[in-house]
């Protein structure tokens, strides 16, 4: 589990929620439940939004009363301070659907405490939304993590998995917090040792709609399945460069009709051979990231220079 506190006083704790990037992605067939099944490496990025939880110490409210019903404690326990900018109504945030579908777990499991200390939670928000680096489910996972730990609830990391789950299919990677390979529907995660690496991402202004993607007629749906041991055998594949049968099934699609996903994504292919990597997108997009040999990460007027020219905003960012 991911224990990146940035800081923290007596009653708050700052803790990164950081980015993912996919380091390629396939689907490899449709659910019965309508869902569909993938394979993908997750990489942890040490770039993300902030969060801050502040316990109040001197307010205690009676669980008891509410047992039977998580989302009036969950609107008892929580102050969101930041999160209005991205959802209108509370309910409909991920960080409050995290809380409560923890709560929920602690009362059907009857392990919730009888007294419970509200928190504010504060967020910081520098990743875009909907760029494919996982921005709202790691503000769930962060959020899930560290009320588990303040209201000493003593979930478990699988059970917060399978709860994770539930409120969004890239809340499981943010849980288990290391470079994973991930399959069902991203929540059948195996740890995978990856070399530490720089990217330079870029985040294109595009708003890319996931379930208009995965009804595109052209998305490429019945990728031939690879085993977990040829997935870390052939990290060489898809770590720096990337190489068949490894791609990203989305790219092709996002590009046809995002010109600002397909403009920033060439602009990194112009780099790849002094980068000595192969540029890509993350997710579904709009996000695109080139991995950067050694010599070029180091070199840090170069780096300022690309992005200075890139079309959009753009960044260097490494490894978790």
């Amino acid at each position: 589990m991911i224990e990146n506190i940035a800081e923290a006083s007596d009653s708050t704790v700052t803790r990164l929620s950081p980015a993912k990037i996919n380091l390629f992605l396939h689907i490899t067939g449709k659910r019965a439940d309508g869902y569909h099944n993938l394979q993908t490496v997750f990489r942890l990025l040490d770039w993300g939004d902030y969060l801050h939880f502040s316990l109040m110490d001197d307010v205690v409210i009676q669980t008891a009363d509410n047992k039977a019903d998580a989302n009036t404690l969950c609107h008892q326990l929580l102050v969101l301070a930041g999160a209005e900018a991205i959802t209108a109504n509370i309910e409909d945030n991920l960080i409050f659907k995290a809380a409560r579908a923890l709560l929920a777990f602690a009362i059907q499991s009857n392990t919730l405490p009888e007294q419970l200390a509200p928190i504010t939670i504060r967020l910081d928000k520098h990743l875009p939304m909907g760029a494919g680096l996982g921005g709202g489910s790691s503000n769930a996972a962060t959020t899930m993590l560290a009320l588990n730990e303040l209201w000493q609830l003593n979930v478990t990391c699988d059970a917060l998995i399978k709860i994770g789950a539930k409120v969004g299919a890239d809340v499981p990677i943010f849980i288990f917090g290391q470079d994973a390979i991930a399959m069902g529907i991203g929540e059948q995660l195996t740890a995978i040792n990856l070399p530490d690496q720089q990217y330079l991402v870029l985040t294109p202004e595009a708003h890319i709609n996931t379930a208009t993607l995965f009804a595109h007629p052209k998305l490429h749906r019945d990728i031939t399945p690879l085993s977990i041991k040829t997935i870390k055998n052939q990290s060489n594949d898809y770590v720096q460069n990337l190489n068949t049968p490894y791609h990203n099934v989305f790219t092709p699609v996002v590009t046809s009709f995002a010109p600002a996903v397909a403009e920033a994504l060439d602009y990194l292919k112009g780099l790849e051979s002094q980068a000595l990597g192969t540029a890509r997108m993350t997710g579904s997009g709009s996000a695109v990231f080139l991995p950067l040999d050694a010599s070029i990460a180091s070199d840090k007027a170069l780096l300022v220079t690309w992005i200075e020219s890139a079309p959009c905003s753009g960044y260097v960012v490494g490894s978790l």
